[in-house]
C-alpha cells in the first residue's frame, strides 16, 4: 500500500504542464481518451490534478519513452492487475539496459578517437562494441522505423514488385504531397487545420505502398522529419519551416487516429455492458 502526504497539493493544467515538461495540449487530449483525467473540476471547469494524477502521469511518460503507444498505455494502466511498484521496477530496468549500452558506446567513441590518433591500438571487433545486433536494444520509434528488419523487409518485396511506371508514380505522389503541405504552410495555414489534415491522410494512405505504418510508425516518421539531417534536408528545400510543420501535423493526425480507436473500444465495452 502506498504512503499518502497529508498535505495534499493540486495543479492546475497549465502548472502540470510545466512541471512534466509537456503541453497543456497534450494534456487536454490525455483527458479526451480518458488516459489522464484531473482528479477534479472546479465550477470554473478548471481541471486540478492531485499527486495520483501526477503519478499516472509519469507511468504515461515512461512508457511513451519506451516507444508504446497511447492505446497500448490506457490498457496497461487500466488492467486491474496494473502496480506501481512492478512497473516502476520494470521501467529500472529498461533504463538500466539502456544506461549499459549508452555507456558501451561512449566507451567506443572514445576509444577511437584515441585510436585515431594513435595513443593505443584498437582491435577490430572493439570497433563495433555496443552496436552489434546481439547487443543493440530498440527502446525508441526512430531506431525501430530505421533498423527494423521486418519492416524493411517487407519494404523491400513490396518496392521491388512494382514496374518502373508504377515507381514512378508512386514518386511523383509522393512529391505532390508534400508540395501540397508546403503550399499549406506557406499560406498560413496551422497544420491542425482540417484542410492540411485532409492532405495527411493522402501521405498515410502513401506509405501503404511501403509498408503498413502502425500509429507508433507514424509519430516515429514525424520525429524522423524534424531530427534526421537526410529529412530536414530534402524538405528544407521545399520550405525552411517544412520539418518542424510535417511534425505538428503528424501529431495531431495520429493523435486523431487514437482518439477515434479509443471511442471505438469504449463503445464496444459499453455495448458489451449493456447486453449483460
Amino acid at each position: 500500500m502506498r504512503a499518502y502526504r497529508e498535505d495534499k497539493v493540486v495543479y492546475t493544467v497549465r502548472q502540470l504542464a510545466e512541471l512534466a515538461s509537456v503541453t497543456v495540449r497534450t494534456l487536454h487530449h490525455y483527458d479526451e481518451i480518458g488516459l489522464l483525467k484531473p482528479s477534479q473540476v472546479g465550477a470554473n471547469s478548471y481541471r486540478y490534478y492531485d499527486e495520483d494524477a501526477l503519478l499516472r502521469l509519469q507511468q504515461i511518460l515512461f512508457y511513451r519513452e519506451l516507444g508504446l503507444e497511447l492505446i497500448q498505455i490506457k490498457d496497461i494502466l487500466d488492467s486491474p492487475d496494473f502496480d506501481y511498484i512492478d512497473a516502476l521496477a520494470a521501467h529500472r530496468e529498461a533504463l538500466l539496459a539502456r544506461a549499459e549500452r549508452l555507456d558501451t558506446l561512449i566507451e567506443t567513441v572514445d576509444n577511437t578517437i584515441r585510436h585515431l590518433k594513435g595513443e593505443f591500438m584498437m582491435s577490430n571487433r572493439k570497433i563495433f562494441q555496443g552496436l552489434t545486433p546481439e547487443q543493440e536494444v530498440d527502446y525508441t520509434r526512430r531506431a525501430r522505423l530505421q533498423y527494423d528488419r521486418q519492416i524493411m523487409a517487407e519494404s523491400g518485396r513490396k518496392w521491388k514488385s512494382y514496374s518502373a511506371a508504377q515507381k514512378q508514380a508512386i514518386f511523383d505522389e509522393g512529391n505532390a504531397i508534400y508540395d501540397d503541405l508546403a503550399d499549406a504552410l506557406e499560406a498560413g495555414t496551422p497544420a491542425t487545420d482540417e484542410r492540411v489534415q485532409a492532405i495527411f491522410v493522402r501521405w498515410h494512405n502513401h506509405i501503404h505502398y511501403f509498408y503498413e505504418p502502425t500509429l507508433e510508425i507514424l509519430r516515429g516518421l514525424g520525429e524522423l522529419y524534424r531530427t534526421d539531417p537526410g529529412f530536414i534536408a530534402n524538405f528544407e528545400k521545399l520550405h525552411t519551416d517544412l520539418p518542424e510543420f510535417l511534425h505538428e501535423g503528424i501529431e495531431q493526425y495520429v493523435d486523431d487516429l487514437e482518439t477515434a480507436e479509443l471511442e471505438r473500444m469504449l463503445a464496444e465495452d459499453e455495448k458489451k455492458r449493456d447486453e449483460r
